[in-house]
């Protein structure tokens, strides 16, 4: 049986979008040669997007294949139970150095529905990595609406009225469930937990245009069948910044992530079932297993898969750990 006893690093996957901008790089500390880089998918099994393998025996595999070749000794058995070699999780670093679009993300009922097939829908979690002065969170909604309120706004583009706006700044975390109306200001650096799935219906785009003139496609009435419309909407953590190391910040049917303010040195075993994704948000952490020794700056992600049982973390460093 081929060994799976290490941890995983991956080559992210960059994504130019209209909104990106060049902090990425910059907060990893790494030239890359993108323009307009909106995106890192840190851990992706999306088709096309995929992480890969960067480093050790199983370099240059995608995900994908990697959830393929070892199921549950990767995923965890209860993970595998619940997703069979599906990677469940996607993890990105967002620069919005212009508006990211208002939008909403659908549950699977109504993500089925408008696809005619079985499709995931997305709940995530933002976790602010910096924030220029000025910038903000737009989550949930500010005032009651109905549907038919909603296409009003939409239609006369006065729905940012209708959100709720937070000053944005580093360390705050957002959970963002499927079916809250949401966007960010320019000046954000974001890191997103997600459901596998890139379902996003679009509401308002501030009238931006595309490299060939043209308004970008809105979603009006997809997002209507999506958007919670109970109110009061905002759902906790919500512009909540914590000073220590807490577990269970987020705690949801679809994945759980912690924060960790290490310093020094702490032993770590293997979640319950499942594997464990590590993003370094400042600082720097070496992680010890019996057999390999890795060290994580700023920026950069690792998946730790179930079969690796226990570790070692040591440094000073802010992380996020998130399993399912």
């Amino acid at each position: 049986m081929e060994a799976l006893d290490d941890i995983l690093l991956f080559k992210p996957y960059f994504k130019s979008v209209i909104w990106g901008g060049n902090r990425i790089a910059s907060f990893k500390g790494e030239a890359l040669d993108v323009v307009r880089l909106g995106e890192s998918w840190e851990v992706s099994s999306v088709p096309g997007c995929e992480s890969m393998v960067s480093e050790g025996p199983h370099r240059g595999r995608a995900l994908s294949e990697m959830c393929r070749r070892f199921g549950s000794r990767l995923l965890g058995e209860r993970v595998y139970a619940k997703y069979g070699d599906e990677f469940p999780l996607l993890v990105k670093i967002l620069d919005a150095c212009d508006n990211l679009s208002l939008q909403v993300h659908p549950d699977d009922r109504v993500a089925s529905r408008h696809s005619g097939k079985p499709t995931r829908g997305k709940n995530e979690l933002w976790y602010v990595l910096d924030a220029a002065e000025g910038s903000r969170i737009y989550s949930g909604l500010a005032l009651g609406l109905d549907a038919a309120e909603y296409e009003r706004r939409v239609a006369d583009q006065t729905i940012m009225q209708a959100v709720s706006s937070h000053p944005s700044r580093p360390g705050q975390f957002y959970f963002i469930p499927a079916g809250t109306i949401h966007t960010c200001s320019a000046g954000n650096l974001i890191a997103e937990i997600q459901e596998t799935s890139d379902v996003t219906y679009r509401i308002y785009d501030f009238d931006r245009r595309d490299s060939d003139g043209n308004p970008r496609q809105l979603h009006t009435s997809q997002a209507r069948d999506a958007i919670n419309f109970s109110f009061p909407n905002p759902i906790e953590p919500t512009a909540r910044v914590y000073t220590e190391s807490t577990d269970s910040v987020v705690n949801t049917p679809h994945f759980t992530a912690d924060l960790m303010m290490l310093s020094g040195e702490e032993r770590q075993s293997a979640a319950e079932g499942s594997f464990t994704v590590l993003m370094v948000t400042d600082g720097s952490v070496e992680i010890r297993t019996p057999r390999q020794t890795h060290m994580l700056t700023r920026g950069h992600t690792a998946l730790i898969p179930a079969s690796v049982v226990e570790y070692t973390l040591s440094g000073t460093a802010t992380l996020l750990k998130v399993h399912c």
